[in-house]
């Protein structure tokens, strides 16, 4: 059931992403936008399924996690992020309550829904909701 719930939670937010991506941008321009006055921090190997609000492929660059608290992730994969494309479906098969670098994400053609592939999470480079400017 678990795994029914984070797949359907993985459709819906790769279709939100590609609507964003859609807006002319280039992946470089997108992570630019989605960091725009963080700092980042050092490296998580797993951040928690639960706190997950919205993810972005970046082609080529990786994925970003942001989550309910404001903390972006910036994933950079452990292999080639050249075949990644933002309209790809994001499949990931967990066997805890977290989204760790050992995980493997299976991707999925959002047009013809067929597998194409898989790639291996790198480690969370999070990138905190900067605190806010006091008046």
């Amino acid at each position: 059931m678990k795994l029914v719930h984070l797949l359907i939670g993985s459709v819906l937010l790769a279709g939100a992403a590609t609507a964003e991506a859609r807006t002319g941008l280039t992946p470089q321009q997108r992570l630019e936008k989605a960091v725009a006055g963080r700092v980042a921090e050092r490296p998580v190997n797993c951040i928690n399924l639960r706190d997950i609000r919205s993810t972005e492929i970046l082609d080529g660059i990786g994925i970003v996690y942001t989550t309910n608290g404001g903390t972006v992730y910036l994933n950079r994969l452990r292999g080639p992020a050249s075949f990644l494309d933002d309209d790809d479906i994001l499949v990931t098969k967990t066997f805890s309550n977290q989204l760790c670098n050992i995980d493997i994400v299976q991707l999925v053609d959002r047009n013809g829904r067929f597998p194409k592939g898989s790639i291996s999470l790198g480690e969370f480079v999070p990138y905190p909701k900067p605190p806010k400017a006091r008046s």
